[in-house]
């Protein structure tokens, strides 16, 4: 049956997914399968198809946000998706998080909405232990600088970057700083919605993300850098659904 969002159906099955946000992105990723083919491209869904060491593999953007990412991942899910890796994008919280390096989510802080209408906020969002073994293996056999832990999953981007402007500013700002005292890694918008969905419905899932900058550094008297070149994230995310193929296998 042809899903309703992605528009994907039984035929193109596949037991894995690498799932960013931007639409664009996705053409990039699949730039590394064998034989990569746009099957889909509704809404914010775009969909390619192709092939990894012998195994099918589907590259499909997210959108922004928890919603349209739990949509995504309850439809591919549907047509036969078991595994998930998200690349995105993150701002860094700790000072020795630095644009370009590779975040690797072990967890995430549930202050989206989405996951809240699936499990309750005390069930903890957390990744699948080897989907996040198998990025960490990835990154550091690509050499890529890393860090693995705790990112914030929130659904308001000027929440975030302009907390001062809302009227609920003191509780933004009070939450942010515990996030950073608790070793908060960096902030995004997906990872706790992908986390809970897949705890919910029994799939296995991880993320990795590309800093693109620091916000705290940036508010500090260090160069104010950013790094838009999203490829050691994907490169990652690619290298390690070849250790998840080669694992299954065995």
């Amino acid at each position: 049956m042809k899903q309703y969002h992605i528009g994907l159906s039984e035929e193109h099955k596949a037991k894995y997914a690498i799932i960013p946000g931007d639409p664009g992105r996705v053409e990039k990723i699949a730039a590394f399968l064998d034989d990569a083919k746009q099957v889909g491209l509704n809404r914010e869904y775009n969909s390619y198809l192709g092939y990894l060491d012998g195994e099918k593999v589907l590259v499909v953007s997210t959108g922004i946000g928890g919603p349209s990412c739990a949509i995504c991942v309850e439809e591919l899910a549907k047509i036969g998706v078991d595994t998930f890796i998200r690349v995105g994008t993150c701002g860094g919280m700790q000072p020795n998080v630095m644009p370009g390096d590779v975040i690797i989510a072990s967890g995430a802080i549930r202050q989206d909405g989405t996951s809240k209408e699936y499990l309750p906020i005390e069930f903890p969002a957390v990744s699948d232990f080897f989907v996040t073994s198998a990025l960490y293996k990835a990154a550091n056999n690509l050499k890529y600088p890393n860090h693995i832990g705790v990112v914030q999953a929130k659904d308001s981007f000027y929440g975030q970057h302009s907390p001062e402007s809302m009227p609920v500013s003191s509780e933004l700002l009070a939450k942010w700083e515990a996030w950073k005292r608790g070793g908060c890694l960096a902030s995004e918008m997906e990872g706790a919605t992908l986390f809970i969905v897949s705890a919910a419905r029994k799939l296995r899932s991880g993320a990795v993300f590309h800093c693109v900058w620091n916000q705290e550094i940036s508010q500090s008297a260090m160069p104010k850098e950013r790094n838009e070149d999203t490829s050691a994230a994907i490169k990652t995310a690619i290298e390690a659904i070849r250790i998840l193929i080669k694992q299954d296998k065995e």
